[in-house]
């Protein structure tokens, strides 16, 4: 079989969670002083990767880490509106039942992805390791592999992000890009990732093909 575990990010892969995001953000942009996102500027800034958005808003890199605990803070205090994708459940089943094994690597808290998966849906994952910074998911990537006992060729990492085909690619492993989460699909396409999932049911579809008879 090509891949033995498929390690997925969360926000926007496995998570609605970009409505509740655009929701909130200018709140944030008014307590920590970058530039407010207006509507409009959305589907532009769903090009960039995360160093880029950055810039462009003008966030401090010394802000973050507070503010990701604000964030993961208010996400906690308001999880009801954060539902995940429609089939992700079906999806995990099935790829359970094709004997992968699961894991999330997360800039979110771990208490927040158990609660927006649900006691059934974690009950699926072997490993979390979550509460990454904005560019340290590499490290969290090398930690699940080596728990897992896990060599980078039988690894798939399944994200949204520009930030996690890098991640990915830094510690030797497959990415496999979703198009309906916070970037682009044609930003994704660009980094050439070695698969390209447009619809949640194509992950355990695509998946199930490596997989012995």
């Amino acid at each position: 079989m090509k891949y033995k575990l498929a390690i997925f990010d969360f926000d926007g892969t496995l998570a609605d969670s970009f409505p509740w995001a655009a929701s909130v953000v200018n709140q944030y942009a008014d307590r920590y002083r970058f530039k407010r996102i207006e509507p409009a500027d959305h589907a532009a800034l769903r090009n960039y990767d995360a160093r880029k958005l950055m810039q462009h808003l003008g966030v401090r890199m010394w802000k973050v880490p507070g503010m990701a605990r604000d964030v993961r803070k208010r996400m906690a205090q308001e999880i009801d509106k954060i539902p995940l994708f429609p089939g992700v459940s079906e999806m995990l089943q099935a790829l359970v039942d094709q004997g992968l094994m699961l894991a999330v690597v997360s800039s979110n808290s771990e208490a927040n992805v158990r609660a927006v998966l649900g006691p059934q849906n974690t009950a699926h994952f072997t490993l979390f390791n979550c509460g990454a910074s904005v560019f340290g998911k590499a490290p969290k990537l090398k930690s699940v592999m080596k728990k897992c006992r896990m060599s980078p060729e039988t690894v798939i990492l399944i994200g949204d992000e520009i930030r996690d085909a890098h991640a990915a690619h830094k510690v030797g492993i497959d990415f496999g890009a979703v198009t309906w989460g916070y970037t682009n699909p044609e930003a994704l396409l660009a980094l050439h990732p070695h698969e390209i999932f447009e619809s949640v049911e194509e992950i355990a579809a695509k998946l199930g093909r490596s997989q012995p008879l």
